[in-house]
């Protein structure tokens, strides 16, 4: 086969796929019609991640770059489409421009009233017509969702809000904070492609850059969980060799979204020491503590705003309100599921970090998400962003599946009910088990996606020549 041609096959994939995500964007289809759409843009990229593999070397990091501007892009051309989020980032930013704190009040508290515009809190005519708008008194309305509680996001997810607010400009509505967002998804890629290319080949850095789930939920829904992919990719890069670097990044990630507090297992992965378990575990601590401090001291509320209305909301404390927990409660009574829950993620953390590859850290910590998502089984899909950045860093494309289950969760799971959602996530949970068992049974890495360009076959002897260590597949 010629060289040429994987070449020619990625870019007219990539191609197809950008098309695909601007008019699944653009569009107006809603549940069902909305996730087959999106399912085709999967498709269309996992298309061109198969072809990528038969793409010569230096052929690839433009080629993945060029790819991530192009799919990031597509992201851009529509107001947020499945998420009403990036509202509340922007009335957080505005009520923190103003010198207030956004723990102390409701989007919907009189007191905050002079800061309102026809943007996010539209005329009553538009308020009896408009779509995704969230009723308030007096026949008034708002874009804000939950309006009537007060924000729940920790304090580097507030400083994001702030910035883009700061630097944005004045008319800039929704666009600031995607193109902001779109910023930090290259960032990720860019971290990937710098971080994977020292360790042999970038290739696998595609799975984070040309992932639909990328420009729907990071960009175009300009979801904070970005940032906290940036930070938790940053940490997992440098942790094995800077253990207090690596903390300090941890500890940003999780003051951003409160998610990569699971990577903390897979950060520890080998650490035998208490020396070495306090110089990465110390410095996060500290950070998330150092950055909650000035909001405590400047709000008259709690910092913790709406986080235990939002973990009822959502059935984390009980299991038969929800679609939570659905795999557990398939063999489990209800009132199981949650003790179940926190034992084997007890019992996965202390594996991962007891057993886990030093070397590797992004392994566990993959393994140890990827296995709270099969058991917490969430219903909104952008969660997933972090668990895709980690399958970035290791390979192991199989736990993709979970990204996938969430959209079925979030997109379409009020239609077709939660029977659908919890086989998407049984589907999911058996690809990922049939992936560990063809690595038990192929010698681990001999079916690792990774290094599969014409220029740099895959290999046993290439991968025994890893200056930093061989696998290990306990984890």
């Amino acid at each position: 086969m010629s060289r040429a041609r994987p070449l020619t096959v990625t870019v007219l994939l990539l191609a197809a796929l950008t098309v695909a995500l601007a008019l699944l964007l653009r569009g107006d289809a809603l549940g069902v019609g909305l996730l087959a759409g999106y399912a085709g843009c999967w498709a269309l990229f996992a298309a061109a991640a198969v072809s990528l593999r038969r793409v010569p070397a230096r052929a690839v990091v433009p080629l993945i770059l060029a790819g991530a501007v192009a799919v990031t892009a597509a992201g851009l051309v529509a107001a947020p489409r499945t998420s009403t989020d990036s509202y509340r980032y922007a009335w957080d930013g505005r009520v923190q421009a103003a010198g207030i704190s956004p723990y102390d009040h409701a989007p919907a508290d009189a007191a905050l009233a002079p800061l309102r515009d026809e943007w996010l809190f539209p005329d009553p005519v538009a308020c009896a017509h408009g779509r995704d708008l969230f009723p308030l008194a007096h026949d008034a309305c708002t874009r804000i969702n939950r309006p009537t509680v007060h924000t729940i996001y920790p304090p580097v997810a507030e400083g994001w809000f702030l910035l883009v607010h700061a630097v944005g400009p004045a008319d800039a509505r929704h666009k600031a904070l995607q193109t902001g967002a779109a910023a930090l998804s290259l960032a990720v890629t860019c971290l990937l492609v710098a971080f994977l290319r020292r360790r042999g080949d970038p290739r696998r850095a595609a799975l984070w850059a040309w992932c639909p789930a990328v420009p729907v939920e990071a960009v175009n829904n300009a979801h904070a969980d970005v940032l906290a992919v940036l930070f938790s990719v940053a940490a997992l890069a440098v942790v094995s060799r800077r253990r207090v670097t690596g903390g300090v990044l941890l500890g940003l990630a999780i003051a951003t979204k409160l998610l990569p507090a699971v990577l903390l297992p897979g950060a520890l992965s080998g650490a035998r020491r208490p020396g070495t378990i306090v110089a990465v575990a110390g410095p996060a601590l500290a950070v998330v503590g150092m950055l909650y401090l000035p909001y405590v001291l400047l709000s008259d509320g709690s910092v913790l705003g709406y986080l235990g209305g939002y973990a009822q909301e959502e059935g984390y404390d009980d299991a038969g309100a929800g679609g939570r927990y659905a795999l557990l409660r398939l063999v489990l009574p209800d009132a199981w599921a949650l003790p179940a829950v926190l034992l084997v993620m007890t019992a996965v953390s202390l594996t991962v970090w007891w057993h886990g590859d030093a070397e590797r850290p992004w392994r566990g910590a993959l393994f140890t998400t990827g296995t709270a998502f099969l058991l917490l089984t969430p219903g909104y899909s952008w969660y997933a962003l972090l668990l895709v950045a980690l399958v970035a860093l290791d390979g192991r494309w199989e736990w993709l599946g979970i990204a996938l289950a969430g959209a079925v969760a979030y997109v379409a799971g009020p239609v077709i009910g939660t029977g659908w959602v919890t086989g998407a996530y049984g589907a999911a949970a058996l690809a990922a088990g049939a992936g560990w068992w063809a690595r038990r049974q192929g010698g681990g890495d001999a079916v690792e996606w990774d290094d599969g360009g014409d220029d740099r076959p895959l290999s046993t002897s290439h991968r025994a020549s890893d200056p930093e260590g061989s696998l290990r597949h306990g984890s």
